[in-house]
């Protein structure tokens, strides 16, 4: 039980925890603010085309039994403009991280092909270690 408890520490104090329970927790209240922009502007906006909300949008199947798909169609639009939001953040978040992050330096290149054998051998080798064929050699920029 003991290692349980000191594996379940280790895993909730690593770095990548902590910042998934933030997101969570701002995802949430994230969440709460679009509800509140569909629910309470943009679906009244839509509500003066079709002349209703779409939440009272419904048809009685039999009895007491309603299929509320006006609720449905406000999810979709809750869904639609929070994958909006997300990707211009992250879209932003690309942005700066390539104009501000580090820059990537040129890689060296400290092999070639042997011409005649195709073997892998270093850039400034004068003769394959395979095949002994001589090579050209290159100059040095």
């Amino acid at each position: 039980m003991k290692k349980f408890i000191k594996e379940f520490k280790t895993f909730i104090s690593r770095g990548s925890v902590m910042d998934m329970a933030v997101g969570i927790i701002i995802g949430g209240a994230f969440t709460a603010i679009v509800s509140s922009l569909v629910d309470d502007i943009i679906n009244p906006l839509l509500g003066l085309v079709g002349g209703m909300n779409f939440d009272q949008y419904s048809v009685t199947l039999m009895g007491d039994a309603t299929l509320n798909y006006g609720k449905f169609i406000t999810a979709v639009i809750n869904f639609l403009i929070m994958a909006l939001v997300i990707f211009l953040i992250v879209k932003a978040m690309n942005k700066a991280t390539e104009k501000f992050g580090p820059k990537k330096e040129a890689e060296v290149v400290t092999t070639q092909e042997c011409p005649f054998c195709k073997t892998t051998i270093h850039i400034k080798a004068t003769r394959c270690p395979n095949c002994t064929s001589m090579l050209e050699t290159k100059e040095e920029s």
